[in-house]
């Protein structure tokens, strides 16, 4: 007589304060032992089949269809369809690493010199000459005698600005005669420039730390009645923050969980891909993304609107298709597969595939030429099935070691700057489930420290690469001159900041 097979708990290495502590932060039992599981077995690397170029996989939009493509985007707008979706919750702490060493009594290299001789041109430098001066020193004697700890003190430190710990998104950017704006009012000069509708209202999204909330908040108040007078709008502007349900176990060298000297678990924050939740409780219908760090000076924002409408008209055109199509297969109707091939649509397989490749949230991804920013581009990628599909690609999930890969990414023609319009409404309005188009096999695991010892960290997939891998791709050319990041406080002494 066989035996009964008696159900077994799940071994795994959490005591009960940890289990409290994975009940806090709602993550499940069976999501902590993923990722363990995943640190054992790390996610593998893209598989390249080749960059994508111009006419292969790129398009490039004729200057003539511009006007019919901001038409379609300015119907949009005055329906109140769009809002724009800012990731803004990192501290400007990267900003000013040539600066560090100064407070040490390093004189710095290259790069802090740079700083210095640019110091009048930036856009804070009339704050700083005050906050200088608040402290006792002149701030030209400073620089005349080359005693530079004084200045980079007051520009850093909490006793001075603070700059170091401020979010990238309230540091000023820009400088206009005698008042400076912030990366936070580009980019709501930005909003104003193509979200309005018909009433007025101007839609933004930001996610940003816990901790910075309230600045965002008190600097939106400070300066928004100044927009709303300028433009006539409104402005409404939410905020999130990352959920401590998205973040993910640190490890040791032999994957075991790190413990923190007081004997919790360490957590770290899961990456940009963590912000796919944040998108989804959105619910939007058009949602434009850019990076807090990219924004461009006044002067050549109308270049950057004329991109912004002629992308979101482009992803409406092709929406409009896609939803028309997706009617036709269901009725079953003569030449739809030939629309579907048109269109650029998977058409092998069942009517049922075929509906399945359709009812997908749509991304219409800006693209540069590539210049040697770091970063990811777009290629065409071999899928999980053996077929290709358009992604973009972080430089991080390219083998290092395959010299076939590494000459892809070499022939790399374009480049992601994270411009991004997205339609996360299926034809009936309602949203999509956006966690079901997650490539969960494409995450990162990164090596940090923490308490001075080495750690593994795990990286969600990327906002715009895995976690929007089964989405509906088109990649669009768009200008240099639409894309200006921002990841060294010097890049703002470059020619398009000034």
């Amino acid at each position: 007589m066989a035996q009964p097979v008696v159900a077994m708990s799940p071994v795994h290495p959490f005591n009960d304060d940890d289990l409290q502590e994975l009940e806090l932060r709602e993550i499940g039992l069976d999501e902590a032992k993923r990722q363990l599981e995943q640190y054992r077995n790390p996610p593998g690397f893209a598989r390249i089949l080749k960059p994508c170029t111009a006419g292969d996989g790129i398009q490039q939009l004729p200057e003539a269809d511009l006007p019919r493509l901001a038409g379609l985007h300015e119907e949009a707008a005055k329906a109140g369809r769009i809002t724009k979706f800012v990731p803004a919750s990192g501290a400007a702490t990267r900003m000013f690493k040539d600066l560090f060493p100064c407070l040490e009594g390093d004189g710095g290299g290259a790069e802090f010199q740079k700083f210095v001789d640019g110091l009048d041109r930036f856009a804070f430098y009339r704050d700083l000459r005050e906050e200088v001066e608040y402290g006792g020193h002149d701030l030209d004697d400073l620089v005349r005698s080359k005693n530079y700890r004084p200045i980079v003190k007051a520009l850093l430190t909490e006793d001075g600005l603070d700059f170091a710990n401020l979010p990238k998104g309230l540091l000023p950017f820009h400088r206009y005669d005698d008042v400076s704006r912030t990366a936070f009012e580009e980019h709501v000069m930005e909003a104003a420039s193509y979200t309005r509708d018909a009433h007025g209202v101007c839609r933004m999204h930001f996610t940003v730390s816990p901790e910075h909330l309230t600045g965002f908040t008190s600097h939106f108040r400070d300066v928004g009645l100044l927009y709303m007078e300028r433009f006539a709008a409104q402005f409404d502007m939410g905020c999130s923050n990352q959920k401590p349900s998205t973040d993910t176990l640190a490890v040791n060298s032999d994957d075991s969980p790190f413990r923190n000297s007081d004997d919790r678990l360490l957590f770290r924050p899961g990456g940009h891909g963590a912000l796919i939740e944040n998108l989804a409780d959105l619910a939007g219908d058009i949602v434009f993304i850019k990076n807090i760090d990219n924004v461009q000076p006044e002067r050549l924002l109308s270049t950057v609107t004329v991109w912004k409408m002629a992308l979101g008209g482009c992803l409406l055109e092709l929406q409009k298709e896609l939803f028309e199509l997706e009617e036709r297969v269901e009725r079953d109707e003569a030449g739809a597969i030939e629309v579907a091939a048109r269109l650029g649509v998977e058409v092998a397989g069942s009517k049922e595939e075929l509906l399945d490749r359709l009812r997908r949230p749509l991304r219409v991804c800006g693209v540069v030429k590539n210049t040697g920013e770091p970063g990811g581009g777009p290629f065409w990628v071999e899928g999980q099935d053996g077929r290709p599909s358009l992604q973009i690609v972080e430089t991080a999930q390219i083998d290092p070691d395959s010299e076939e890969q590494q000459a892809h990414l070499a022939a790399a023609t374009h480049f992601n700057p994270v411009d991004l319009v997205c339609g996360v409404r299926d034809r009936n309005g309602d949203p999509y489930d956006l966690h079901r188009f997650v490539d969960p096999g494409s995450g990162l695991v990164a090596s940090k420290t923490a308490e001075g010892k080495p750690v593994k960290v795990l990286e969600r997939p990327g906002l715009w690469n895995g976690a929007m891998a089964g989405w509906n791709t088109v990649f669009v050319e768009v200008p240099l001159a639409t894309f200006s990041p921002v990841k060294s406080v010097n890049d703002l002494l470059r020619p398009e900041h000034q």
